[in-house]
């Protein structure tokens, strides 16, 4: 009998072996090969809303009532309109056009469905404070323990659908074996969504200016389930205050809908090529340099900056983060202590403009407001975060 030690199966039998083989690996095997009508060129691709419906996704700083999904549903529109209108002859197809809920394994069946030879899924990332910059992710070959907190955030909404133990029996992103079957069928498809991912953040680094944390792998279940070159992609951190000014702006999500719309042009056209037995000179990255690439935007410090801000109220439960339950203040956020949530008014990089928004906020009748402060996700003295300034 094969034993577990850590999620990593040990000394299995070779009746285990066979099980395996033919309970995972032979009913997928079809998958790997390409439909008839299949002629190489990029026809059809899928873009994926992340989240939905009740599914909100991550909700930012608090400070606005656009979410994640809100977020990935106007970005996702947008680059199928821009495809749509500027490539001639590719068909766009949408997950959701709408704030629905829609399962996960519903957006896999949607491309596979629909033979696609794109899967696009698109999502806004939340962390510290400080953490920031535009990722893209392909399917993971080995389960990397850097990226375990998003595959388990963006994993996590199988747990909101119902039957989800029927729909996703045998899916553990932790264990190698649950998903064998997928992973040989996607390594097929695994360098074209490299190549793809990669435009992509040349694109955000280069031509809208966002930091680029690179091309990572993980293991995500709409990168699994779907076969065909996928990817999905991280637009920014709506937990860190500028990007999610940046993205929740119409201005903010056209640019990032505008980089994606290049690198699909460019990595159409050059598949085109391929297809057509034009000989194009392209750097390929290989799965160890997409590793690297991980390991060093991982290891990467983030800059810490003390921030001030004017506390203004405690509760014990959560209010709706608007002007109107806040004697009409705009831009509070909060933080939590113990069971305590605590809020605040702004965010500033000094302590004189801190002192302008309290006074503010007591004429507004927050009287007892006073002064906080904050390196990336600690809370500091004021006197320390003026001598760190200092």
């Amino acid at each position: 009998m094969s034993k577990q030690v850590h999620g990593i199966y040990t000394r299995p039998t070779k009746r285990w072996i066979l099980l395996v083989f033919f309970g995972l690996i032979l009913p997928n095997i079809a998958m790997i090969v390409p439909r008839q009508t299949d002629n190489g060129k990029i026809d059809v691709v899928v873009i994926d809303a992340g989240h939905g419906g009740h599914d909100p996704g991550n909700l930012g700083t608090g400070r606005y009532s656009k979410k994640e999904k809100d977020v990935a549903l106007a970005t996702a529109l947008l680059l199928g309109k821009y495809i749509s209108e500027n490539i001639e002859g590719v068909k766009v197809i949408y997950t959701r056009t709408d704030d629905r809920f829609l399962e996960l394994y519903e957006r896999t069946a949607i491309a596979n469905r629909e033979h696609a030879d794109l899967f696009i899924s698109i999502h806004c990332n939340s962390g510290p404070r400080s953490a920031y910059g535009a990722e893209t992710f392909v399917m993971g070959l080995a389960r990397e323990d850097a990226n375990l907190e998003v595959s388990k955030r963006e994993n996590s909404v199988i747990f909101l659908e119902d039957n989800y133990e029927q729909n996703y029996e045998g899916f553990d992103p932790n264990s190698p074996v649950s998903n064998m079957a997928n992973t040989i069928a996607q390594r097929a498809y695994l360098d074209q969504s490299i190549e793809y991912a990669t435009l992509v953040q040349n694109q955000f680094k280069g031509r809208v200016q966002r930091r680029d944390r690179g091309v990572k792998q993980s293991v995500l279940y709409v990168l699994d389930y779907t076969f065909m070159p996928s990817v999905l992609v991280e637009l920014g951190f709506l937990t860190n205050r500028s990007e999610e000014d940046f993205l929740i702006t119409t201005n903010g999500q056209e640019l990032m809908a505008s980089a994606m719309f290049r690198a699909f042009r460019d990595y159409k056209n050059h598949r085109d090529a391929v297809s057509d037995g034009i000989k194009v000179d392209q750097p390929q990255q290989t799965i160890e340099e997409v590793i690297a690439v991980d390991q060093s935007t991982i290891e990467e410090p983030e800059p810490s900056v003390p921030s001030f801000t004017v506390q203004i109220a405690v509760s014990s439960s959560l209010k709706e983060l608007v002007p109107q339950n806040f004697r009409g203040l705009d831009g509070v956020s909060y933080y939590k202590e113990g069971r305590l949530y605590k809020y605040t008014y702004g965010e500033y990089s000094s302590l004189k403009d801190a002192e302008v928004a309290k006074n503010e906020a007591r004429e507004a009748g927050f009287e007892d407001a006073y002064i906080i402060a904050f390196l990336g996700e600690e809370k500091i003295s004021v006197s320390e975060a003026e001598r760190l300034l200092q």
